[in-house]
């Protein structure tokens, strides 16, 4: 059974910093690429970030390309993204998926002062 869970999120204050984990179990984790999404309130869901299966190829969205940064532990099944320079336009739910088809519940992150 495919399990995602993410952690990590909270409140940050604008310019900081949070590091997201997503932890995965039940599949051969490092046989597949991963990828973050978010929701922010009231807006439909986005890619952000995407990492190929063993760590080397990263792309990002536009709007997150230069702050954030997305890696993986495969010995730990886990895909992390990290975000920094945040913004209150970064407040969103945090999801984690595998093709899109699995998805973890999601970590909300608020950027407020």
């Amino acid at each position: 059974q495919v399990q995602l869970v993410e952690s990590g999120g909270g409140l940050v204050q604008p310019g900081g910093s949070l590091r997201l984990s997503c932890a995965a179990s039940g599949f051969t984790f490092g046989t597949y690429p991963m990828k973050w999404y978010r929701q922010a309130p009231g807006k439909e869901r986005e890619w952000v970030a995407s990492i190929d299966s063993v760590g080397v190829s990263r792309t990002f969205a536009n709007s997150v390309k230069g702050r954030f940064t997305i890696s993986r532990d495969n010995s730990k099944k886990t895909v992390y993204l990290e975000m920094n320079s945040l913004s209150p336009e970064d407040t969103a739910v945090y999801y984690c998926t595998r093709s899109e088809i699995y998805w973890g519940k999601g970590t909300l992150v608020t950027v407020s002062s």
